[in-house]
């Protein structure tokens, strides 16, 4: 197999103006010529050998951070954006999109925010919304899609969090660590009967906790009141460095900051990654020691991309029973649909079927990406006779390459082709010509319709 060349310009020049050097000084410290450089930071050459040595050696950079990027979550955002019917007559190949994230991902990430301004002023006009002529009907992103966003960026990855909760964690008991930070803070715990899982009341100093909930459920909500009373100063500057356009979105990601906190410090990084390591991700073993549920476990898993000390790179998911994505993340090439629904052929929506088991499947996606993907109900129960239960199922899964280090692998015949189902992110990027379970047609493909004859769809893919 051919080596692949790196391009790798926009990361170059990025890199160069956060350093504050000009190109001449840039090219000077890695040791090749400005005219070279130039060509570099435009894709019209590869980053060499030379360069990507002298960037570990002279900056410290974590070289993998070249290839990484956001270029291609950049494509796949942007395909999807795409596969709105607005754009059906003029939608641009896929060479350009990938032209644009590569060279002027600025102007990627503009054209998905405006794409969600639309789709958000489309939904209100047809719903009729009441807030037209308000003080507060603005046009800009919902604050969840701009909170989730922010984590999708940062590949779900907070380091100055993940650290701090790291040093939090380094006692062997932690729950006994997360109520004495509490009552230095002045906050007593106490277990309640109530509908909720936790409230905080400031005037008296108490923080209740459901005596309804797990074990484990009750230490992360300690964890995460932890984060908020505790850690506050190191969430506001996070806060702050983000940027977020309402104070909506601000609310909601400092809430996903404190529970990223929590998770981290029960299950601190290299700890963590040590454990996942020597018993080969299995998340049952994993859920025992670190006293978490199956869900946080395969959670965590997906969080593990510390520069230098990185680990098998996951993507997590949780839907409904709708197939409704409620978290997502990938570490991977696979991302997930941002609009429309997800692909029915994924075994997580097959693990309602089978409550408590695990699913495996070896699947591979339009691109040829072969990956493995584990999946899992993961009911919640209301606590009570009557409690409405709320059922979800996670997948989690990696690229096959990766499959020596999972023991969900074993047994499975990686190497037969034919035992990868196709599985796509949505319909209308989706190329497939002969899929069963198709909804809509390709977006980049014509369509042939013959009146005298019908097969699994009602037309056929050219």
């Amino acid at each position: 197999m051919a080596t692949q060349k790196l391009y790798a310009g926009a990361k170059l020049r990025e890199m160069r103006q956060r350093l504050e050097l000009t190109q001449k000084d840039f090219a000077a410290k890695l040791g090749v010529s400005l005219p070279y450089l130039n060509q570099m930071e435009n894709n019209n050459r590869p980053v060499s050998t030379t360069v990507v040595l002298a960037l570990a050696q002279e900056f410290g950079m974590d070289v993998t951070e070249l290839s990484a990027g956001d270029s291609e979550r950049l494509v796949s955002d942007m395909r999807e954006a795409m596969a709105d019917p607005v754009f059906a007559d003029d939608a641009p190949p896929l060479a350009d999109l990938r032209l644009t994230a590569s060279n002027a991902p600025a102007l990627a990430r503009a054209f998905l925010a405006l794409h969600r301004a639309y789709r958000q002023t489309h939904e209100r006009l047809a719903s009729l919304d009441e807030a037209l002529g308000r003080e507060d009907a603005r046009i800009q992103a919902s604050p969840w899609e701009e909170v989730r966003d922010f984590f999708h960026y940062c590949d779900n990855y907070i380091d100055a969090v993940d650290h701090a909760a790291e040093r939090f964690a380094a006692t062997s008991d932690i729950r006994a660590a997360a109520v004495a930070e509490l009552e230095r803070g002045g906050v007593a715990v106490k277990q309640t009967e109530m509908e909720g899982l936790r409230h905080f009341d400031a005037d008296t100093g108490v923080l209740h906790l459901s005596n309804r909930s797990a074990p484990q459920t009750q230490l992360f909500q300690m964890l995460l009141q932890v984060a908020l009373l505790r850690q506050n100063q190191l969430l506001e500057a996070t806060l702050d460095f983000a940027k977020f356009q309402s104070e909506e979105a601000r609310a909601i990601a400092k809430i996903g900051l404190a529970n990223y906190f929590a998770g981290a410090a029960l299950m601190p990084y290299r700890r963590f990654l040590e454990a996942a390591q020597a018993c080969r991700h299995d998340l049952e073993l994993l859920a025992i020691r670190f006293g978490a549920s199956i869900e946080q476990i395969a959670h965590r898993l997906s969080t593990m991309q510390r520069p230098g000390a990185k680990g098998v790179p996951f993507f997590f998911v949780r839907v409904d029973q709708a197939g409704t994505i409620t978290k997502r993340h990938s570490a991977t090439r696979l991302q997930f649909a941002r609009f429309g629904g997800a692909c029915p052929l994924w075994n997580v929506h097959r693990a309602f079927e089978t409550p408590g088991r695990f699913l495996r499947q070896l699947a591979e996606t339009p691109d040829g990406v072969r990956y493995i993907s584990l999946a899992r109900d993961v009911s919640k129960p209301g606590g009570s006779f009557g409690a409405p239960v709320r059922r979800y199922a996670i997948a989690l899964g990696c690229e096959v390459r990766h499959a020596d280090a999972l023991v969900y692998a074993d047994n499975l015949d990686v190497s037969n082709d034919s035992a990868y189902e196709p599985i796509g992110i949505s319909c209308r990027i989706c190329e497939r010509k002969d899929c069963h379970q198709r909804s809509v047609p390709p977006l980049e493909r014509r369509l042939t319709i013959n009146t005298d004859q019908r097969g699994v769809l009602p037309y056929e893919v050219s």
